[in-house]
């Protein structure tokens, strides 16, 4: 009988330490493999249906929150009241798909996950309490709605920031998504909605405002004007360039027009305002030069991701190689037939001429390889507006406790110094001559100071086609300009200079008008 229990007795003992050593295993040795075995759905069940903290606009409005459901596995899903109004910024949080824009790069915070979230003081050793984190972004609902109704169902891009803080204040891309679709609780037709998404040839989940470059036009002459004011003896008055309808590229190259073989010529407010291609194309090549022109499209960003706080931002692109250094201007320009030691007819003689000067005078008008987001582009007239700094452009004002105290707050920073503050005073007063007596009149609002750039980037397409773009500031008379704006309308019908005039500057005034709450007139009658 003794024997018998006796055995029994190390039968279990046998059993518990195989029971033991397995617990063990799984927990300790092979953990990390059952966490991320593809079958094991547990924890992606975890984090997607616990709660989190709301998504709210900068004026209080509620776009992504956290709902109960009785569904057995998850205990909470995402909604977005606003719908599309916010999907590119936002993004969404799905199962099938994971997480997306603030939804994932701010994932911790809105989970409650963040050290600093769980732990404030020792008492939270011993209690449980809310964590989550709600995340206020800097965009105000007043201003998106803007942009969204002055674009309508046009394919394009709008971006508003506030050039002294970096904040962003509107950032909308025409088509969007509903990103309810993609959070919902029935797999199929989650996926049915992804697919047709990304089967969708307008590309609705790319937010083309701040992932996509475009050719960015004549906006791109301020970057140009801006490197010819800080580099060479160009001054807003003086020299004056001479009134003619082409410019002849050197070394080679072909010719490089104005629109509608229209003349143009003058100072460099003049040629500003009237968007003259073959004063800005002379500029670039035979005034500013290679480095300069590069080192200062730099310096607006260009080349370089810009620091936006939404995850997958994406470089704007200026051109670098300009081949083999061949001869200072003046071998091309002076008279060295008849008198070798004739100076230049231009007081910029010395302005090296490359292999491949002939595409600088392209990219000096934002043609050839130049490509820009329209972020890109608002940061160059927040840059004008802001003396010459750029501010790291950021969506995310604050992380807030359940209780509303603040967890961590996001202040302006600096990302660049694009010019000087002299050359930006001459940029500043020449975009506003260009919004009062130039293309971009249709931004004027009354009581307030704009200025503006309008661009047309031709797509070589038959018919013709041309991207609209405007950009600009505006601010009240008394003070520095509070809001920057770049607005891009995607392939319009004809290839005239006008269209961004026509085009896209009456939705930055409409983008501005909502931003300083003042109401467009009456329509008569």
């Amino acid at each position: 009988m003794n024997r018998r229990i006796r055995s029994l007795g190390i039968a279990f003992i046998v059993l518990y330490t195989v029971l033991f050593a397995q617990l063990n295993r799984v927990q300790f040795v092979q953990a990390e493999a059952y966490r991320t075995n593809a079958a094991n759905i547990r924890p992606l069940l975890r984090e997607f249906g616990q709660e989190r903290g709301d998504i709210l606009t900068a004026d209080g409005v509620v776009v992504a929150s956290s709902v109960p459901v009785d569904d057995g596995q998850v205990d909470f899903r995402r909604v977005y009241p606003t719908g599309d109004r916010y999907a590119h910024v936002v993004g969404f949080q799905s199962f099938n798909q994971g997480a997306f824009g603030l939804e994932r790069e701010f994932n911790d915070r809105l989970a409650g996950a963040a050290f600093e979230q769980q732990f404030e003081s020792v008492k939270d050793l011993f209690r449980d309490r809310d964590t989550t984190g709600t995340i206020v972004m800097t965009l105000r609902d007043d201003i998106q709605q803007a942009a969204v109704a002055a674009l309508g169902e046009r394919n394009g891009s709008v971006v508003a920031l506030d050039p002294r803080t970096g904040e962003v204040l509107a950032m909308w891309t025409y088509p969007s998504f509903d990103p309810n679709r993609l959070s919902g609780l029935d797999g199929a037709a989650v996926n049915e909605a992804y697919r047709s998404l990304l089967d969708d040839p307008d590309d609705p989940l790319l937010a083309k405002s701040f992932r996509e470059v475009f050719f960015p036009g004549s906006t791109f002459k301020l970057v140009t004007a801006a490197a010819a004011l800080d580099t060479t003896s160009i001054g807003p008055e003086s020299p004056v360039f001479p009134t003619t309808d082409v410019y002849e590229p050197l070394p080679s190259g072909s010719p490089i027009r104005n629109f509608g073989n229209s003349t143009c010529g003058g100072d460099l407010r003049e040629v500003l305002r009237v968007s003259c291609n073959t004063a800005f194309a002379e500029i670039g090549a035979e005034w500013v030069g290679p480095d300069a022109m590069v080192r200062t499209a730099e310096n607006f960003g260009f080349n370089s991701t810009p620091p936006l706080d939404i995850p997958n931002a994406v470089a704007s692109r200026f051109p670098t190689d300009y081949g083999a250094y061949l001869a200072d201007l003046d071998v091309y320009r002076g008279d060295h037939d008849a008198d070798p030691e004739a100076p230049s007819i231009l007081p910029n003689g010395g302005t090296p001429i490359h292999e491949n000067s002939a595409i600088l005078a392209q990219a000096s008008i934002g043609q050839n390889d130049v490509k820009a987001t329209p972020l890109q582009m608002a940061l160059v007239a927040a840059a004008i507006a802001n003396e010459g700094l750029i501010m790291a452009p950021h969506v995310v004002s604050e992380v807030r406790a359940a209780d509303g105290s603040s967890y961590e707050e996001f202040g302006p920073s600096l990302w660049r110094v694009a010019i000087s503050p002299t050359s930006a005073d001459v940029l500043r007063e020449a975009m506003i001559n260009v919004a009062e007596n130039g293309t971009a009149r249709r931004m004027q609002v009354d009581g307030l100071v704009v200025g503006g750039k309008t661009g047309t980037a031709q797509l070589g397409s038959d018919p013709p086609n041309s991207h609209a773009w405007v950009v600009g500031f505006a601010g009240p008379p008394d003070g520095p300009p509070e809001i920057a704006v770049a607005v891009i309308v995607e392939a319009q019908p004809g290839a005239s200079e006008q269209t961004g005039g026509s085009v896209a500057a009456p939705i930055a005034q409409a983008v501005i008008r909502a931003a300083f709450g003042i109401d467009a007139p009456a329509e008569p009658g």
